[in-house]
């Protein structure tokens, strides 16, 4: 089904002229790109203290008014059809195997477009179109090679819409959230934080790295995940991996300006949530694989690294 609104009567080419022979086939493992792939000889040999600094102060700027979350948690009639458009929206992710921070872009622009407009009940189409635009500008901005328009709406879609469509849908996104695309992320943090853990083997970080990376991305379409910074998300996506307790010794030696009170909310909101992670409720398919975070909670670190090698 196509849905086309007029939004402006002068053409928009938003990105490049796009045909079905530009898409990446979801079936060919050849064509699609592998760049969301995370080791350890990523984490780098200095960092950079002061970028750290920097951007853990630049992180305050961005985030959302609390009231504007809790007016939008008031809106029931918005939980399901808000829900089904994020799981459309990682599936299609996991599918086409983008990075990381696709993923965390793309819901986080949804949620912020949801929370800057009038706060009422949306349903049907609109939110579809929005889902799509999200994740097209995500991808855009982070990975070397993207589906064309018609060919990100994959895993059959309940409306399918025009580019030109979906290009206006992505102007009235980037317009929103007013040009600022390139945001702080949890990712920003997370190799930072994996380096400051004391006496790790690089198969260690790259266990903690993975499955870190995907709890971020299981967390960060719950809307209450918007009122913790990005740095707060990582720092508690780490302890939750790693089976360390908020009041450990671990947190403090990940930066002294971490929020302890902050941290534990977090960390607390990941705990509530876990079931419906795992059991799929929230997203039936974020990424492909077991739930392995889910497994830290119970078992001591070193098990779960054995069970993970094992699988």
């Amino acid at each position: 089904m196509s849905v086309s609104t007029d939004v402006s009567s002068t053409p928009i080419n938003l990105y490049c002229n796009e045909t079905p022979g530009d898409a990446l086939c979801s079936n060919n493992d050849d064509a699609i790109s592998e760049i969301n792939s995370m080791s350890s000889t990523d984490f780098p040999a200095d960092i950079d203290e002061n970028y750290i600094d920097n951007i853990l102060l630049s992180e305050l700027h961005q985030m959302p008014a609390t009231e504007l979350i809790t007016q939008f948690l008031e809106i029931s009639e918005v939980g399901s059809a808000h829900q089904d458009a994020l799981n459309w929206m990682l599936k299609v992710h996991a599918s086409y195997r983008f990075r990381p921070e696709t993923a965390y872009l793309s819901v986080n622009y949804f949620h912020c477009f949801m929370l800057s407009r009038p706060l009422q009940p949306v349903k049907g189409w609109p939110l579809q179109l929005l889902a799509v635009a999200c994740l097209s500008v995500a991808a855009k901005l982070e990975e070397t090679r993207v589906p064309s328009l018609l060919d990100i709406q994959l895993l059959e879609p309940r409306f399918l819409f025009k580019p030109s469509t979906v290009q206006r849908m992505e102007l009235l996104v980037m317009s929103c959230l007013k040009w600022r695309l390139h945001i702080i992320t949890p990712f920003s943090f997370l190799h930072y934080f994996i380096a400051k853990l004391p006496h790790l083997s690089p198969r260690s970080k790259d266990f903690i790295l993975t499955h870190s990376s995907d709890l971020i991305i299981r967390t960060c379409r719950v809307i209450k995940i918007l009122a913790y910074t990005p740095s707060t998300i990582a720092a508690a996506a780490v302890l939750w991996v790693t089976n360390q307790n908020i009041d450990g010794p671990k947190l403090e030696c990940l930066h002294n300006r971490m929020d302890k009170e902050m941290v534990r909310g977090c960390y607390n909101l990941i705990r509530q949530n876990m079931p419906q992670f795992c059991r799929g409720k929230v997203l039936d398919a974020t990424v492909l694989g077991n739930c392995h975070a889910k497994k830290c909670c119970g078992k001591g670190f070193e098990t779960c690294l054995q069970t993970s090698a094992e699988n």
